[in-house]
């Protein structure tokens, strides 16, 4: 029987993946809320929308978990209905819904307006910036553009996400002005490929014009800037992150490794010198900045020498932020046709070398913080302290600053100076 909508029904979102679903789901309820429903987060509600990862095997199957447990309450009678949308739904749809057929309805990347319609709403294309944040309300992430035109041959992004569409810029700084009146402290700026930002409609690489822009938004006190693209990435930036004080000094430009046989296969566009360069660039324009990067171990003809090369310009380059991903083989990718050669056990054996040498890194630039004053932004609470970051962290995967909340009366969204009093490999404890 049909589910009939009422003021009684609750729609649950829940969100899988990484920032970028984060925003749609914030999008989507944005559009229920302004149509009167009422929407919550990863509560409990009578119809689900499970907003689907589909980039690599570990977040593809825990998004088919995460379909099959919905369905499974939907049977017992704890639930009325299950939609899927997002990434996983976008590449897989067919034979999701040949698999998973107790779905109400599967829903791709581009369809928010049919997936409002099966929940009794309507999508309004003047609620620019309207959206239900699920992040602590000090911080937001800003989608500035969507898609990929990079060839990349181990990544599925495009065939989920499309070719690369930039949001123009007074959308961007709209937006940016809603989310300061409702009390956003930081921007987080999010693309999948933010260095090409602004080529597809004002025809060269606009980062810079965009960053100038959101910095005048009053309210607003730190931009911080993930998922620059290495190749063609616009140096100008680099000089409105040193000049602008609201810019935070970091970035986050994920390289995927170095060994230039490996680059070259992966159609990265990169050269170890390449790289090298554009890492000296930054340290010279930016003096201080925080560099984060992701790595892949495991692709198609990884060797053993390869590896050590990795290994060995990770422990010379000292990275601030290192995050790590055994490679995954994904269909209809370029590197599909490649054989898989490297075994599950030495992709993981590889991942977890590199990350003991980014802890060491880690811990040893953290000692160097102790007896040092930052600037905290206040995140939450949790046990007995506050949890915060500086400016060279981002949220969820950097470091975090613990304060002691029974000496200090603090508030999420309020910055102070703290002085680091001690530290570990991913943590510094503070005293206001």
């Amino acid at each position: 029987m049909r589910t009939k909508y009422s003021d009684n029904n609750k729609i649950n979102v829940i969100t899988l993946g990484c920032s970028k679903n984060t925003y749609d789901s914030e999008v989507l309820m944005g559009q229920l809320r302004s149509n009167n429903k009422n929407v919550v987060h990863e509560e409990d509600g009578n119809i689900v929308v499970i907003n689907t990862c589909g980039f690599i095997d570990n977040a593809k199957q825990q998004s088919i978990d995460t379909i099959l447990e919905n369905v499974k309450k939907k049977n017992e009678g704890l639930i009325d209905k299950v939609f899927v949308t997002g990434c996983l739904s976008e590449r897989y749809k067919p034979d999701l819904k040949k698999e998973i057929p107790d779905v109400d309805e599967y829903f791709g990347t581009t369809e928010m307006p049919s997936l409002l319609k099966h929940l009794g709403a309507d999508y309004k294309h003047e609620l620019i910036g309207e959206r239900l944040l699920t992040t602590p309300k000090n911080y937001a992430y800003l989608k500035i553009s969507e898609g990929c035109d990079r060839p990349c041959s181990f990544c599925a992004i495009p065939l989920m996400r499309g070719k690369h569409k930039s949001t123009p810029i007074e959308d961007l700084v709209k937006e940016a002005k809603i989310l300061a009146e409702n009390g956003i402290k930081e921007l987080i700026l999010i693309a999948q490929d933010s260095t090409y930002y602004g080529i597809d409609l004002y025809g060269k690489r606009n980062l810079s014009k965009l960053l100038k822009e959101l910095v005048k938004v009053e309210g607003i006190e730190w931009i911080r800037l993930h998922y620059a693209f290495p190749n063609g990435f616009p140096l100008d930036v680099l000089e409105v992150i040193n000049s602008e004080p609201k810019i935070c000094n970091y970035i986050d430009i994920p390289l995927q490794h170095i060994s230039d046989k490996i680059l070259k296969s992966m159609k990265r566009g990169a050269s170890m010198d390449k790289i090298n360069n554009l890492l000296q660039n930054f340290k010279n324009k930016v003096p201080g900045i925080a560099i984060r990067t992701t790595l892949i171990v495991g692709y198609p003809g990884e060797t053993k020498d390869d590896f050590d090369l990795l290994k060995k310009w990770v422990k010379k380059s000292k990275f601030d932020r290192l995050g790590c991903f055994t490679y995954s083989h994904e269909e209809n990718t370029g590197a599909f046709n490649l054989i898989d050669d490297v075994p599950d056990e030495i992709k993981h054996k590889r991942l977890n070398e590199i990350m003991e040498i980014q802890s060491q890194i880690s811990w040893e630039l953290n000692q160097n913080k102790i007896g040092k004053t930052f600037k905290v932004l206040i995140d939450r609470k949790r046990g007995r302290y506050y949890v915060g970051r500086t400016q060279y962290d981002s949220p969820d995967v950097d470091n975090e600053v613990l304060i002691e909340a029974k000496s200090n009366f603090l508030r999420v969204g309020q910055f102070v100076n703290a002085k680091i009093i001690d530290a570990s490999d991913f943590d510094l404890y503070a005293e206001v």
